[in-house]
């Protein structure tokens, strides 16, 4: 006797016992024990576990006949004629019943289009930055402080950030400053405005940034070095090789020759890293004088750490760095017991990973998109898929019940379990196939309107990608997997003589069917509750008063080639006599979000009387208050007739006043900049938003250096005069910049434009919130009139006995009522919870009324009955003869 070892793997068993032929079990499965035994003795236990898995695998086979020897060719091979014959005989079934078939192609045609834009979308948005080989390695410093008034985090670093980084750190691999600056770039006598971007030589080979010509290790080696994409290769010199030849870049303090040493490739479309250019960041115009200035903040700064070093050990490896260079700040700090409040991390110097940019919302108020836009999109598309498969599933074991006798009689002519599931799943991979290739059409076609809708770059080519397709063809695969797989196993397992004897019970399906539907509407309750929220929510936002009147302003993007203060000179000049400007003047941050999609905020920290004071410090012009309709609360606006409104006078907002710690601010004084100039208050305002309403009011101060320069000209014009002023505007400015798009906009329509997320959010919501009751109504209206079909002959018995429509109707309906109302239980704690995490992020939001609530589930519950009476009461008015007419 030999000896047995442990037990071969259970689930290979299982598997055999379960799919195998019942005739060749006992024989097959003893003689696979038999070579596991001898497998064990030659080539060890746990090889012997993976053969034996292996070949009961094999084993596994539809067309599986009884056969005295293992190796079998039946056992090996699928028979083609077969399976064509599953693919006709699953057509005939799916043309017979019409109904169901175009019900299951619509809702997953639905479901696969909007699943293909939404996960292609999420998907590009979650691959930004991952081209980059070492991605993973790459930081973005940041400042973390723990002020007095809450967290404050800050990406602008000083220039002489990462010469001391690279100098203190072997940990550090590489290291560059990077500034988001442009300039024109003049060839032969032709101008080009690019976005020529101030970088170190770190940049070409930190980043994977492909270098077409010249060498990325020395291309910015020299001052005068100039590496440029291939865009604007091609723009400027066409054919001609542009290495070596020489341009002349301007907007970098004085125009400078510059040598083209390198050409790469253009910025992959979901870079962080834009450009059109880069030149060496000691060009910048104010290099010489801040290069050892530590608290000019003014660039970016990204480093590459060694492979063993993580971020964790490097934050900790900079603390006695902060503590060398910052010694100042922290001590300023200290003084309101920031040290005490975080245990000595009042401020320190922080890492952000590379992943993590694209997503970033701190860092650039709100500018970016916040990865939970994202994670929506993903859900909303898996939500109506799942719907769509929902439905598939239903309908399924709904029609299941119909083709009982069918299975039956299969079973009761010797077919095994394997392949009524072959033939059963080939129905719904069929039915799966042709939704997506009508879903695929589908998407191609609402492209352009979900790029505009949604403001999104989706492309055909993006389809293209191979692991686009991947994820196309996953979700195909485990959609008809769990869709048509299900249903089908249910079938291949009934019982042949309970079924041919009718003793087969339909309360399992029944149950799994409800639970089903449940699911359904409580998704589309928690999507429509979410529609409603997001909306009361913007609408509250806009009707909120921001401390100014926007309406009949327009705001003109000054460009950065320009002189901004002499541009609005010239522009009062033209514009004097005109009796439709009420007034002008000009500032460095636009209110709002102007067609130009810029953004600034300039913030400034000194301490007062021992108290540190934080504030916005913002660059206007004469009648700035006039042009916003900001009222004095005490003092007098900015005039020309005082020499030191230019120089260091500021008006201040209530709180900033109160910061100061005077009730009558008006002829005190501060201290605060880096050269602590005394600045005197000579005007008082109300506090007025600055910025969107997800931030409460911050304290503002407006200052009229010459030195800082105009960005925007804001131009108040009369209410009848609003279209003609525009179309004036539009006249004058190309006189003024004949290089420049004039980008003029209704400071009404920036401020809108400051809740663009949440109106695409509003959107996203709306249209899945559509989608899925139409789906779940869809889905609804099948079911019903499968059970219809299947109470036909009780309807007609009712009919007979005298019962009324009303109670037919009533009697098919309140079944689904029980469920919509269960459903809506569920679904409203969830939307409440979601949706009041979602508000958290605004400093003013709305309350969620009970009503919003109620009302989303009563909007879901008409829908959905009118889906169940209008099939209920077709049935409830059929002829009784009819329906109880012998088969």
């Amino acid at each position: 006797m030999k000896p047995h070892y442990r037990h071969p793997p259970r689930w290979a068993t299982w598997l055999l016992a379960t799919f195998g032929h019942p005739d060749t079990a006992e024989e097959v499965q003893g003689d696979l024990l038999e070579l596991y035994d001898y497998w064990v003795e030659t080539v060890g236990e746990r090889k012997a576990r993976w053969r034996y898995g292996l070949n009961a695998l094999k084993l596994l086979r539809p067309l599986a006949k009884p056969k005295s020897s293992l190796v079998s060719p039946s056992l090996f091979f699928l028979d083609s004629a077969m399976i064509r014959n599953y693919l006709i005989v699953g057509w005939r079934t799916l043309w017979r019943h019409k109904t169901q078939t175009f019900i299951n192609v619509l809702g997953l045609s639905i479901a696969f289009a909007a699943g293909t834009l939404l996960f292609l979308t999420a998907f590009i948005e979650l691959s930004y930055d991952r081209f980059n080989a070492d991605a993973d390695r790459i930081f973005r410093p940041y400042f973390f402080q723990n002020r007095s008034e809450g967290i404050r985090k800050n990406v602008g670093m000083a220039y002489p950030m990462v010469p001391t980084l690279k100098k203190t750190f072997p940990e550090i691999e590489q290291a560059t400053r990077y500034a988001e600056t442009s300039g024109t770039v003049q060839y032969r006598g032709k101008e080009y405005h690019k976005d020529v971007r101030t970088a170190d030589p770190d940049m070409l080979t930190l980043f994977s940034l492909p270098m077409l010509q010249g060498d990325a290790k020395q291309a910015l080696n020299n001052l005068s070095d100039i590496v440029i994409s291939e865009d604007m290769a091609r723009d400027i010199f066409g054919k001609e090789n542009p290495i070596g030849k020489t341009v002349l870049v301007k907007d970098f303090g004085e125009p400078k020759q510059f040598s083209v040493t390198g050409v790469i490739a253009n910025p992959v479309p979901t870079s962080s890293i834009t450009y059109d250019a880069f030149i060496r960041t000691e060009n910048r115009p104010n290099y010489a004088e801040d290069k050892d200035n530590w608290s000019n903040g003014n660039h970016l700064v990204y480093v590459k750490l060694r492979p063993d070093v993580d971020r964790a050990t490097m934050e900790q490896r900079l603390k006695p760095f902060i503590q060398t260079y910052f010694q100042e700040t922290i001590r300023d700090l200290s003084k309101n017991g920031a040290l005490a409040k975080q245990k000595n991390d009042a401020f320190s110097l922080r890492l952000q990973p590379l992943l993590d940019v694209h997503f970033n919302t701190e860092l650039t108020e709100g500018i970016s998109p916040a990865k939970v836009y994202t994670y929506t999109l993903l859900t909303i598309g898996l939500l109506i898929v799942l719907i769509a498969s929902i439905n598939f599933i239903n309908l399924a074991l709904a029609r299941s019940f119909t083709r009982m006798r069918e299975v039956g009689v299969r079973k009761s002519l010797g077919a095994l379990r394997i392949q009524l599931f072959s033939q059963l799943w080939s129905e719904s991979l069929l039915t799966c196939f042709i939704a997506l290739l009508i879903g695929l059409g589908l998407a191609v076609w609402l492209l352009p309107d979900f790029n505009t809708l949604f403001n999104t770059q989706l492309t055909l080519d993006y389809l293209k990608n191979p692991i686009s397709w991947g994820i196309i063809l996953a979700g195909f695969g485990l959609i008809a997997f769990i869709s048509g797989g299900y249903p089908a196993w249910v079938m291949a397992r009934l019982s042949t003589v309970k079924v041919l004897r009718g003793q087969l019970k339909t309360g399992k399906p029944g149950s799994l069917r409800n639970s089903l539907i449940i699911l359904q509407f409580i998704i589309a309750c928690v999507l429509i509750t979410s529609t409603f929220v997001v909306l009361r929510q913007i609408h509250y936002l806009r009707d909120q008063p921001l401390g100014f009147n926007e309406d009949q302003v327009i705001s003109i993007p000054v460009d950065q080639d320009l002189n901004g203060s002499r541009s609005l000179e010239l522009l009062r000049n033209r514009l004097a006599t005109n009796p439709n400007i009420v007034s002008i003047s000009g500032t460095a941050i636009n209110v709002g979000s102007g067609l130009d999609g810029g953004y600034g905020k300039s913030t400034m920290g000194f301490m007062h009387k021992g108290k540190e004071v934080t504030t916005n410090w913002v660059r206007i012009d004469y009648d700035y208050l006039k042009t916003l309709g900001i009222k004095l609360l005490a003092g007098r606006e900015f005039n020309p007739s005082y020499a030191t409104d230019s120089i260091s006078n500021v008006i201040v907002t209530t709180s900033m006043a109160q910061k100061l710690g005077v009730k009558n601010p008006v002829g005190s004084f501060f201290q605060a900049g880096a050269e602590n100039t005394t600045y005197q208050i000579v005007g008082l305002i109300p506090d007025f938003h600055l910025y969107d309403l997800r931030n409460k009011l911050e304290a503002v101060t407006l200052y009229m250096k010459k030195n800082d320069q105009i960005r925007y000209i804001l131009v108040r014009v009369t209410p009848q005069g609003m279209v003609s002023a525009m179309e004036v505007l539009k006249h004058e400015w190309p006189k003024i910049a004949p290089k420049t798009e004039f980008l003029g906009s209704f400071l009404n329509e920036n401020t809108d434009r400051w809740y663009r997320k949440e109106e695409q959010l509003s959107k996203m919501y709306g249209i899945a919130a559509g989608i899925a009751i139409a789906l779940s109504c869809l889905g609804l209206f099948a079911i019903v009139l499968l059970s219809t079909e299947q109470r036909i002959k009780e309807i007609g018995i009712r009919k007979v006995l005298g019962a009324s429509v009303m109670s037919v109707v009533t009697l098919i309906s309140k079944d689904f009522l029980k469920l919509l109302l269960i459903s809506i239980l569920i679904a409203s704690p969830i939307a409440w919870y979601a949706m009041s995490q979602w508000l958290r992020g605004f400093a003013y939001r709305i309350d969620i009324e009970w009503w919003v609530l109620a009302g989303s589930g009563l909007l879901a519950i008409v829908i959905a009955l009118l889906t169940v009476s209008l099939q209920s009461i077709k049935a409830a008015m059929v002829n009784p003869v009819k329906s109880l007419r012998s088969e």
